[in-house]
């Protein structure tokens, strides 16, 4: 099963999703991650964050979708702040959609505890969004259960 990330600039939030999913994912799932504008260059902190916990970053880059036109993805997840006036990016595949909205913590100022601890915060965030899908029935649940077992997850 293939799982994109979506987020405007692909820089962070997708990317920290990307890293994350591949290293805890089972056999026979997979990540990637876009954006609709992607900014071509990763936050450092995101990548710092991820090798700190042993994430190799070496293949992740900012993209668009023109990386998976080839190979669309099963399941779509947008993890942009609707919350924070952010547009999202659409994807028009036939891939079942939800939104998962993240605070960036790459708009956290102040110290670098501070900025390291928002972004801390997020891995967690993502953590447990990703345990509570790896624990769902994926081969009972299709279509529209899938979609609605996806936008629970998405609200925790």
């Amino acid at each position: 099963m293939k799982i994109l990330f979506m987020c405007t600039a692909n820089s962070c939030r997708s990317v920290l999703s990307e890293g994350l999913f591949n290293q805890m994912a089972p056999a026979g799932f997979t990540a990637i991650s876009s954006g609709s504008f992607p900014s071509g260059k990763l936050n450092p902190r995101a990548v710092s964050t991820l090798q700190g916990l042993g994430i190799d970053t070496s293949g992740l880059y900012s993209k668009g979708s023109e990386v998976f036109a080839d190979t669309p993805p099963d399941i779509v997840i947008t993890v942009c702040d609707k919350a924070g006036g952010e547009p999202c990016p659409v994807y028009f595949g036939p891939a079942i959609k939800s939104h998962w909205g993240l605070s960036d913590p790459s708009d956290v100022e102040g110290s670098d505890e501070a900025i390291q601890a928002a972004f801390d915060a997020t891995v967690e965030h993502i953590k447990r969004r990703f345990a509570a899908f790896f624990a769902l029935d994926l081969v009972a649940l299709q279509g529209a259960e899938l979609k609605q077992a996806l936008d629970r997850i998405g609200a925790l």
